[in-house]
């Protein structure tokens, strides 16, 4: 019997190993997503500004 309950506690850890990295797995992905919404956010930040950078210089141009 001994041998059995050994078995089950190894079992366990396995188990309990696996579920670990599931909800590693888990939090890894979130963070890829919240990140990815950052990078978007900042590329459409950028465009602004560079468009916004244009035309400055269109009117700068025109006043020359």
């Amino acid at each position: 019997m001994a041998g059995l309950e050994m078995a089950e506690v190894i079992l366990a850890v396995i188990v309990g190993t696996l579920a670990a990295i599931v909800y590693s797995l888990r939090v890894l992905i979130l963070l890829e997503r919240r990140i990815a919404s950052m990078e978007e956010n900042i590329q459409r930040l950028t465009t602004k500004v560079l468009r916004e950078e244009t035309i400055i210089e269109k009117a700068l141009r025109r006043r020359k």
